[in-house]
């Protein structure tokens, strides 16, 4: 148990800021169990997190965001490639206080995590995104929003307040409205696009299909589009009505261009540099040679991913590939990490092998499930008492000291189940 007592939020020490002790939070459950009998909304057992949202959720929408590309190998993928890297603890170290903080594209961020976007928050709880981005904000994790959201871009900055917000892009084919989006997103105080490269067409997804389940053909999930100005006149144009006058043909219509089965090419990222004056990361990237093209490309950064699994099934765990994308591009770009984390000790194990911070995705999505907005958030602050406890625990007293020092691979086969 943590000896901090330090609540939360900073605090000003000699006229500086103290950091945010996240592993004080084990303290307040074990307080808050001990003398007023009140549990965890949510499990703290990252192996029991999928059940528990499992026991809450329709089945649709539990395989929605549980499933993942045909037979879930790459989730399993995933997983495996975190158990193949152990930390090996140092003792004897300051490291009482330890400091999360860091900084990417020139803005400091309290901890190295970030709520991933995922998208249709609406059929999980009714919270939503705009109940998630509220305590993303509290708790200081930069919130990004999908393009596939139930609520809107400025329905969200609103939630989020004055909370770190990034937006991420699933690239239109009609030039007009993706110049729409990245207008509204940063006249609503986005900081950085993030760009999915990995998902201009819908993986074979047996969870969904199975069901006959796919939630944006009833609009469901098209916020983005039928709030946006550009496409909402467009579709005024062909059918004589609004997207809510209309609900199947604008999802039809809207589907067809986010997901319209056409990849985009290196070359038109220059459409995204021209429109958008931040900070632009392409999430998908699993080569190396990927990486290198992002470098010539002019962006700022990359996201090593595979869509948790969600897009190509039998492709190799993002993890496998973090060491040789970062060997590949060295300081010429920022590498955050996706795609099967769900514990601190796995965000230890993705800094230590170079990226510069993490998304978390379906745990918070089943916090979210369980408990609405403060499961969500009870959640993510979990997996940052953990960061944090595990990084003291270790010997690490910043981010900084997560590095090739800290882990060794290993290679037993027993050593392959962990939460999903």
């Amino acid at each position: 148990m943590s000896s901090s007592i330090d609540k939360q939020q900073p605090q000003s020490v000699n006229g500086t800021e103290k950091h945010r002790q996240y592993g004080a939070f084990q303290n307040e459950i074990y307080r808050e169990g001990m003398f007023k009998q009140r549990l965890p909304i949510v499990t703290t057992n990252p192996n029991n997190l999928e059940d528990h949202a499992k026991s809450i959720l329709k089945p649709t929408a539990f395989n929605y965001v549980a499933g993942g590309a045909g037979e879930r190998a790459t989730m399993d993928a995933n997983r495996l490639a975190f158990r193949q890297w152990k930390i090996v603890p140092r003792m004897l170290r300051p490291t009482t206080r330890r400091d999360l903080a860091i900084t990417l594209f020139g803005e400091k961020y309290d901890s190295p995590v970030l709520m991933a976007p995922v998208g249709v928050q609406q059929i999980f709880h009714e919270d939503k995104e705009t109940g998630l981005s509220e305590v993303c904000s509290e708790i200081g994790v930069p919130y990004i929003l999908s393009t596939a959201s139930s609520s809107s871009i400025e329905e969200v900055a609103k939630s989020n307040g004055k909370g770190p917000r990034w937006f991420q892009l699933y690239w239109p084919q009609d030039d007009d409205v993706t110049i729409s989006l990245l207008k509204r997103a940063k006249a609503n105080g986005y900081k950085v696009l993030v760009v999915t490269l990995d998902t201009w067409a819908l993986a074979w997804r047996p969870a969904d299909l199975d069901g006959g389940y796919v939630p944006f053909i009833k609009g469901v999930g098209n916020k983005t589009g039928f709030t946006d100005p550009v496409f909402r006149e467009k579709f005024q144009k062909k059918f004589n009505a609004t997207p809510e006058e209309k609900v199947l043909e604008a999802s039809t219509e809207w589907v067809g261009d986010v997901f319209s089965g056409a990849a985009h090419s290196w070359d038109q990222i220059s459409l995204l540099k021209k429109h958008w004056d931040g900070p632009i990361v392409l999430k998908g990237i699993q080569h190396p040679e990927d990486a290198k093209l992002a470098v010539e490309a002019g962006v700022d950064g990359i996201i090593c991913s595979n869509h948790g699994g969600r897009q190509l099934d039998g492709a190799v765990g993002s993890l496998e590939m973090l060491p040789e994308i970062v060997e590949a591009v060295g300081d010429k770009l920022t590498v955050l990490f996706d795609s099967g984390i769900r514990t601190g000790v796995d965000i230890i194990k993705a800094l230590s092998l170079g990226a510069k911070a993490v998304l978390i995705g379906r745990p918070a999505i089943y916090g979210l499930a369980v408990g609405g907005k403060q499961g969500a958030k009870q959640v993510l602050q979990g997996i940052l008492a953990d960061l944090d406890q595990s990084m003291g625990l270790a010997g690490i007293s910043n981010v900084a000291g997560c590095n090739r020092s800290m882990i060794r691979k290993v290679q037993y086969g027993g050593d392959v189940k962990s939460s999903n």
